[in-house]
């Protein structure tokens, strides 16, 4: 795949950008000294900040349970699902499933913490793993890839067999935010009853996405190599004799890294193909019908801005583009504090 055109850091967004946007006024205000996309991107993840939300979020961790759910075709998928106790009886609780980006999982501290604040508004939460993420490797015999959406669909389906008359909404970060967009594309085909999806800094066009990652910051690359190096070390020791990736293990590339897994784990023809199977530009979410709001940042450094502009437009589909935010950051104060909360908490409440 050539990616020379592709590499690069996210432009800045235009006036004529801007006014073709379905720009909205409550974006966060981030004082200059935070405005780094750098420090929004890392903060939100940073591991000596895991005791404290650990600690702010015992609640929602006392209160979940494991449920390892059935999603069709032998998939089972790991949750934890913390539902209030009145809930089996109230029924009117509404449900908020929360889905991780790409090797984070649902113990990740942007989903500890946004899912704190939520069951302690009433919420019950779900907090649902992607197939060979979080502790869930020895689950599933094949690889995970971006485009498994029959399993995730198939676990919201199972959520709404288990709480028929709950609401079901459905936030995701990145990569789980394309997932929930693609799920809710996909509602009207299936049957699936969703009442609102927030997808913050979705993965728009994986193809632009992979290359920046690649040709921007090193400490982007590294970071992702590092986690995908661990995660597939896990799948291999959970399936011994099945799996070997010596050979990936010395990889520093993430394109090679995901051509090579593609052409050996999928029946996908090319990286290309692979990765053109869950981009969301184009018309992909022409039949989405949930209302759905996308929250990104117009300095995001793996989204390109302008890829908005390649989405097909519906009713139902609203889009926040802060100046500043980084990806999945939006904070807005030293200790760590985040927009992003606020604007879940407006957006779950409206009608």
């Amino acid at each position: 795949m050539r990616t020379s055109r592709l590499v690069g850091h996210s432009p800045r967004v235009t006036s004529s950008d801007a006014r073709s946007m379905p720009m909205r006024s409550d974006s966060p205000r981030i004082p200059w000294w935070l405005r780094s996309r750098h420090v929004q991107s890392v903060y939100p993840s940073f591991p000596l900040r895991r005791r404290g939300i650990e600690r702010r979020a015992r609640p929602l961790i006392a209160a979940s349970q494991e449920w390892i759910i059935d999603c069709g075709d032998s998939v089972r998928l790991l949750s934890s699902c913390a539902l209030h106790e009145d809930s089996a009886e109230y029924e009117g609780r509404q449900l908020v499933v929360l889905l991780h980006g790409w090797e984070g999982s649902a113990d990740s501290l942007y989903v500890l913490a946004l899912g704190q604040r939520l069951y302690a508004l009433g919420y019950d939460v779900l907090r649902l793993n992607l197939r060979d993420h979080g502790a869930s490797h020895h689950l599933n015999r094949e690889l995970f890839n971006s485009c498994r959406l029959a399993e995730v669909r198939g676990a919201v389906a199972a959520m709404r067999m288990r709480w028929p008359r709950k609401a079901i909404n459905l936030v995701g970060f990145s990569l789980g935010g394309n997932f929930w967009l693609r799920v809710g594309a996909t509602a009207p085909s299936t049957g699936l009853d969703i009442r609102r999806i927030i997808a913050v800094s979705p993965v728009l066009d994986p193809e632009r996405t992979l290359a920046m990652l690649e040709g921007g910051h090193v400490l982007y690359r590294r970071y992702f190599i590092w986690k995908w190096v661990r995660s597939l070390l896990k799948k291999q020791a959970a399936w011994p004799g099945v799996y070997d990736f010596g050979d990936l293990l010395r990889d520093q590339s993430l394109i090679s890294m995901t051509d090579v897994l593609v052409r050996r784990y999928t029946d996908f023809p090319d990286l290309s193909t692979y990765l053109r199977g869950y981009a969301l530009v184009g018309d992909r979410l022409a039949t989405l019908a949930t209302r759905a709001l996308i929250i990104t940042a117009a300095d995001d450094p793996m989204i390109p801005p302008e890829d908005l502009n390649r989405l097909a437009r519906t009713n139902g589909l609203r889009i926040t583009l802060s100046p500043h935010g980084g990806h999945c950051g939006f904070v807005t104060r030293a200790n760590g504090t985040t927009w992003i909360s606020e604007a879940v908490e407006r957006e779950l409440a409206r009608d």
